[in-house]
């Protein structure tokens, strides 16, 4: 079970514990995706607005490096030749389906780059709500990965959240001037939504402080 699904887990299990009127807040997840494979994706799109174009988002690379999990092929990829021979601005898209979402929100993710040093790759990743595919329309920008930050060698997890009700997208974009990047790799994609507020989980932690304070006092 992934950490973000054993949160869910154990939300569902606390506000079970406390009855039926807090039982609407728990987690939802909308959306898990292992990049199996990257042709066939349903609902994702890729948007290529490098200079000049080249080739976009692809099936991960095992000779580089294997997956985060699943078969060694099973993440999606990026490089230079985002842009047409690696020469230009690379700028590079792939936005999840269309989710309904819910309140709080989770997005979850696994990345990392190749360790070839001298070499300088950015994953920025942002939000939108409605449908649209249009670049303009996702200017919450959640986090970003490398760019002046290190970009992990190793698989890392992320993740961001976002209050937001109705449907939205996400969008992973890999940009830069195409002789600065180099190759990333994205994988176990997640989003959870309707997650319970902080101040819900106060409350959960004060009613499940008062139970264990009722099965104490018979023993005193």
């Amino acid at each position: 079970m992934k950490p973000v699904n054993k949160m869910c887990a154990a939300a569902a299990f606390s506000l079970a514990a406390l009855g039926a009127p807090a039982a609407h807040a728990a987690g939802v997840e909308v959306l898990n995706e292992g990049f199996d494979n990257i042709s066939g994706l349903n609902g994702w799109a890729q948007l290529n607005n490098s200079v000049p174009p080249g080739s976009g988002w692809f099936q991960g690379n095992p000779d580089l490096f294997p997956a985060q999990s699943g078969a060694a092929d099973a993440y999606a990829a990026a490089n230079f030749l985002g842009a047409a021979n690696g020469s230009g601005t690379v700028d590079t898209w792939l936005v999840t389906p269309t989710l309904d979402l819910s309140g709080t929100t989770v997005l979850s993710f696994f990345s990392r780059h190749a360790a070839d040093p001298g070499f300088n790759d950015v994953l920025e990743v942002r939000f939108s709500s409605g449908a649209g595919l249009d670049p303009a329309g996702f200017t919450t920008v959640l986090t970003t990965v490398g760019g002046a930050g290190a970009y992990p060698t190793d698989w890392a997890q992320f993740s961001a959240t976002v209050e937001a009700s109705g449907s939205g997208r996400f969008a992973f974009r890999y940009f830069g001037p195409a002789d600065t990047l180099n190759y990333v790799g994205l994988d176990t994609v997640s989003v959870v939504t309707a997650v319970p507020e902080p101040s819900t989980w106060a409350m959960l932690g004060m009613g499940l402080g008062l139970l264990g304070l009722r099965r104490r006092k018979p023993q005193a």
